[in-house]
């Protein structure tokens, strides 16, 4: 019996669509060829860079990094990172948008401290209103709070960045209902960002429906950061493909595989 061919699935965001629902950082790893080869592994589309820690274009003197991922492969997502109030976050948005020649679609976080690296949501709000009315496609990272994801959705957010739980930390999704909860009143493509450790944690947040993962240190800290970018790119697919299929119901006691139906004593 021959293996059926997985249907073709895709997510749209900000009116453009993509076949990688695995969204990558270029952080933390031990240089750009490194960098190259996990992404090119993981078959991201959407690469994101913190514009305050990377050169794409800031600095003549230092190597880009979009010569080793080139916008003419990769959908390069600029962000926040490293933004503590909502007026550098903006400012940050709009350097990037000089430096990408217009580009408008953005990662929008601002962190309340460092310890933590939770989000502020209240200045994380504040950020998003205005960048929206300034023709930016905001992609905003934020906490599990389903009420604080739909606000953001409602001021014009094209899509909502829940984190499974704190930034680096690999802890994996501490709190699944909320994700859920999240997942099934959106109207805008939710993604995991931040958390996740290994392969089953992106299989479980695809399994919960969400549109996508966004992960840096899980692939960039691994021992092979390339192999791990493979395995995060299978598990986003299986994992997506089970939530398609419908699981089976979670039940307290055992059900026989086999009916006793039609069974010969």
């Amino acid at each position: 019996m021959s293996t059926p061919t997985p249907t073709p699935d895709s997510f749209t965001v900000a009116g453009r669509t993509f076949s990688s629902r695995l969204l990558v950082g270029t952080g933390k790893y031990k240089d750009h060829a490194e960098t190259q080869a996990a992404i090119a592994a993981s078959g991201a589309e959407i690469v994101t860079i913190a514009v305050r820690r990377t050169n794409i274009g800031q600095s003549q003197d230092e190597p880009n990094i979009l010569e080793v991922l080139p916008p003419d492969r990769y959908t390069i997502l600029p962000n926040t990172a490293g933004c503590y109030d909502a007026k550098t976050a903006m400012r940050t948005c709009r350097l990037a948008r000089e430096l990408l020649d217009g580009h408008k679609l953005c990662k929008l976080e601002v962190l309340g401290d460092q310890q933590t690296l939770f989000p502020d949501v209240v200045a994380t709000l504040q950020a998003a209103e205005e960048l929206v009315k300034d023709g930016f496609d905001v992609m905003v990272y934020t906490n599990d709070d389903p009420i604080m994801a739909k606000r953001l959705e409602e001021v014009g957010c094209c899509a909502v960045m829940p984190l499974a739980a704190p930034i680096g930390s690999g802890l994996g999704i501490r709190n699944k209902l909320n994700i859920l909860t999240i997942v099934e009143n959106a109207k805008v493509p939710i993604l995991v960002d931040a958390g996740v450790g290994t392969a089953s944690d992106a299989a479980v947040a695809m399994e919960l429906g969400c549109d996508g993962v966004l992960m840096n240190t899980a692939i960039a800290a691994a021992r092979d950061p390339v192999l791990m970018a493979s395995a995060m790119r299978k598990a986003i697919q299986a994992g997506r493909e089970a939530f398609l299929a419908g699981r089976m119901p979670a039940k307290r006691f055992a059900s026989a595989s086999s009916p006793l139906e039609g069974l010969f004593f």
